[in-house]
């Protein structure tokens, strides 16, 4: 067997390994996803109203906090070299 034969070979065989490595893989994932419990609709809306209102509170407390340390670190040195 020459070199090009071996490479032939040997690429046949890679391109097997990895189709069914693909295949075992997408299985393998269809059959977790069917393992899963999924939230019911009423679980989902809580859940999506607590983010909103908590992305909300977490805004306005970092909104905050910038415009104090602003007022302090900004506003208050330029006072100090006047």
């Amino acid at each position: 067997m020459n070199a090009v034969e071996t490479t032939v070979a040997h690429d046949g065989n890679a391109l097997a390994r990895a189709i069914r490595g693909t295949r075992e893989f997408v299985l393998e994932s269809y059959a977790e996803l069917h393992k899963m419990t999924w939230p019911t609709v009423p679980e989902l809306k809580r859940a999506t109203i607590a983010i909103v209102i908590l992305a909300v509170i977490l805004g306005l407390a970092i909104g905050w906090l910038d415009k104090l340390l602003s007022l302090l670190l900004v506003d208050g040195v330029a006072r100090l070299t006047r």
